[in-house]
């Protein structure tokens, strides 16, 4: 099968070396030569790194590197039977990319949302074919983590979602199907998990570490909430619950935190993207 994965900062490059592993050839698209010689550079030192430890062999690293594929030319999707868009929260620029790819591919291609958050609904009502367009939300690090969220929107086919799902178990991936509702299962429940932590902090009930750290040693979860909040990046996790909180109608369940907005306006927005984490600045 031939894919394309529209994006290549983290979820894109992750998509693509699972896809990638699994020998379907991957065309990992970004109009952002500076982004994608970023995202290349990541991923191919990651393959390198899983042969030091004895994950992959040579053969392994030599098969999946052939697999991938590097453009900044949108029309190289134009023979993807599934193409996967993992680009920036945002439903206009969504909107649009889809219905850029909807011109060059064919009518029985795949499109496929790897929003967190967003009304896939929505998104699909961006192309003539609708019935093709679904969520399949990955988490991070994709190529690792099994979970899949499978979302077809009201106007997804039955033929798109079971194809949908065949194409996620091949690749070794828990498929779950989840109602298109802000943020589906697994960032619904993830709010409070963020939510109320941050409370705790800006309540001087504890810092930062020792809620990751009670967290972690006495509830056994394996990374704590602002540790991951690091990990995932504080522009990405703060508009996730922005959106859950705005769809939502402003259920205050969900009410973001004004100390992860000024983290994020500071551009202070995780260990993985720039210097300064969450943890070491407060």
């Amino acid at each position: 099968m031939e894919l394309s994965i529209i994006g290549s900062g983290t979820m894109g490059i992750g998509i693509a070396h699972a896809c990638a592993e699994k020998n379907h050839k991957v065309f990992i698209i970004d109009s952002s030569n500076e982004s994608l010689k970023s995202g290349k550079e990541k991923l191919f030192k990651l393959l390198e790194k899983l042969v030091q430890k004895g994950k992959y062999s040579e053969e392994n690293k030599n098969t999946i590197t052939k697999n991938l594929n590097f453009s900044n030319d949108l029309s190289d999707i134009k023979n993807s039977d599934f193409v996967i868009e993992a680009i920036i929260e945002n439903l206009d620029i969504k909107k649009k990319v889809f219905k850029d790819i909807e011109e060059l591919v064919s009518s029985e291609c795949i499109i496929a949302s790897n929003t967190s958050s967003l009304s896939i609904a929505s998104i699909a009502s961006s192309c003539v074919k609708n019935d093709r367009v679904i969520g399949i939300h990955f988490f991070n690090p994709a190529n690792l983590m099994p979970l899949v969220e499978v979302i077809p929107a009201i106007q997804t086919s039955q033929s798109t979602l079971e194809k949908s799902k065949e194409f996620l178990i091949d690749l070794g991936k828990t498929v779950v199907i989840a109602k298109d509702t802000p943020g589906f299962i697994v960032n619904r429940v993830a709010r409070p998990f963020y939510g109320e932590s941050l409370r705790i902090y800006e309540e001087g009930v504890a810092n930062f570490e020792t809620i990751d750290w009670a967290l972690k040693e006495i509830g056994g979860f394996k990374m704590g909430p602002f540790e991951l909040m690091d990990y995932i990046g504080n522009d990405i996790n703060y508009t996730v619950t922005e959106t859950v909180f705005k769809e939502f109608y402003y259920d205050p369940r969900y009410k973001p935190s004004f100390t992860q907005k000024r983290l994020m306006e500071a551009g202070f927005l995780g260990k993985n993207l720039v210097k300064d984490s969450m943890t070491t600045k407060i």
